[in-house]
């Protein structure tokens, strides 16, 4: 009697190995989600956050239990559906960082998890993260080195690019922080 195995529409499996891959532990552990959380809050009273391409929740989540205002967007539909599992109460709608559905200053700040190297265009989706926000906007991404893990170096972005397009959209202040494997940097107005 084979009671453990569960059957899996084909459908339902590709659905949820894309939000799957985005929990597996080891990369979970990488991301140092809680470290990242409490440095992205530091030092300001941030009471509700935009978490820009949410994939399936995973930092949406976290802000969440902190107990703030948490809302999220992601261009793939299907991501939104599988975070809704875990948000059922946040605002989570299908949209691309280039064209966010909210208005000027609708969050006190913006969240990118390791995405912003994703977006089609760097300095549109800069600038919506800025329009949205009234304090603050926190990226974390890739170091820009080779390493074993990751996406190619050509697919990394350089801090002074960064830098560059925050200093362009309107941030006053750029800050960067080591972590373990990834790097955050916060942008304040």
């Amino acid at each position: 009697m084979n009671d453990h195995h569960h059957e899996h529409t084909a459908n339902e499996r590709v659905f949820n190995q894309g939000a799957d891959r985005l929990r597996n532990p080891e990369r979970v552990g990488r991301l140092e989600v809680e470290r990242v959380v409490n440095l992205s809050l530091e030092g300001k009273n941030i009471n509700s956050v935009l978490d820009i391409g949410t994939g399936s929740g995973l930092f949406a989540e976290a802000f969440n239990n902190k107990k703030l205002t948490t809302a999220g967007v992601d261009s793939n539909q299907s991501m939104i559906d599988a975070a809704k599992n875990f948000l059922p109460n946040s605002e989570l709608k299908a949209a691309p960082a280039e064209a966010l559905p909210f208005n000027d200053n609708a969050f006190d700040m913006t969240f990118f998890g390791v995405v912003f190297h994703e977006v089609d265009d760097y300095q549109k989706a800069m600038r919506e993260a800025y329009r949205v926000t009234s304090e603050r906007t926190s990226i974390l991404e890739w170091d820009y080195k080779d390493e074993d893990f990751g996406p190619p170096l050509a697919h990394r972005l350089r801090p002074e690019f960064i830098k560059s397009l925050a200093d362009e959209s309107g941030y006053k202040n750029f800050q960067k922080i080591k972590l373990n494997s990834l790097v955050l940097y916060i942008l304040d107005k």
